[in-house]
């Protein structure tokens, strides 16, 4: 009875953004230039790296821009989610909990190339979001749901984080009081942090893979940074984005290359 009235509220909720939509957060406009494809906001879905990359990865740090397309003015269907876990549970360990399983359960683990046949592209939480509310579940592979459950976390009061291992990413959320977990981290001096990671069905929240654990990882907080859409620049091409029908030869992306760069960097270490 609880999950027929749960899918109600997806179902209304996304009805009325629809017709309150300013901007609709799954972005509706790609278009294609030099190999790569961008969003509304001039992000590259197809690399993870560079300054209009969806994480900005650089040889120093990283800014996973794309949750920003989910943030501020730009509020849509997943924030909006987070907030109703927080109505509904309000003590902050059950809610976390009930936002990882949702994510967990309701997106299926599926790499770029087996959905989209590119070596890589990244989906905002809104197009994860909506697909789940249209058709009961999501298919996404590390970082489409760690960018969910970032903008869900943030949506439902709490405290989120974009961590990225060699090859990987996932979540982060602040809940220091939290007992389940097999080890806590440290962002910017701060203990407290859990791991979030949704890949596995059997995964719980706080578990955090061994080959992570006492490893240089790099992390960066979730905060509302204002983010503008922008026109198609000249000489690009529009772009249907659909899993598994178009094919647009790529290079491989370095984006597990910058990772392993990235290792020896740090801006948190775990805590016991």
């Amino acid at each position: 009875m609880r999950k027929t009235i749960f899918l109600i509220f997806l179902i209304l909720l996304t009805v009325t953004l629809t017709v309150q939509n300013v901007y609709a957060t799954p972005s509706k406009n790609f278009y294609a230039k030099n190999g790569d494809k961008f969003d509304d906001w001039g992000i590259a879905r197809t690399r993870a790296y560079g300054l209009d990359g969806f994480f900005q990865v650089t040889e120093k740090a990283f800014k996973p821009i794309i949750v920003f397309e989910s943030l501020g003015e730009n509020v849509n269907l997943a924030y909006q989610l987070g907030k109703k876990f927080a109505e509904k549970y309000p003590n902050p360990v059950e809610r976390a909990e009930k936002i990882f399983v949702f994510v967990r359960n309701n997106v299926q683990y599926v790499s770029d190339v087996d959905q989209f046949n590119l070596q890589e592209f990244a989906q905002n939480a809104d197009e994860v979001a909506e697909t789940i509310v249209k058709q009961g579940f999501a298919k996404g592979d590390c970082e489409d749901m760690a960018i969910l459950l970032a903008v869900m976390f943030k949506g439902a009061g709490l405290r989120s984080a974009i961590v990225l291992a060699p090859g990987h990413a996932a979540t982060l959320v602040y809940l220091p009081e939290y007992r389940k977990a097999n080890v806590f981290f440290s962002l910017k001096g701060e203990t407290g942090w859990i791991w979030a990671e949704a890949t596995g069905k059997r995964n719980p929240l706080g578990w955090a893979p061994e080959e992570f654990i006492d490893k240089k990882l790099y992390a960066y907080e979730v905060t509302y940074e204002p983010i503008a859409t922008v026109k198609p620049p000249k000489g690009s091409e529009p772009v249907m984005v659909k899993g598994g029908e178009e094919n647009i030869p790529l290079n491989i992306s370095p984006f597990f290359l910058i990772l392993m760069l990235m290792w020896f960097f740090s801006m948190f270490r775990r805590k016991r």
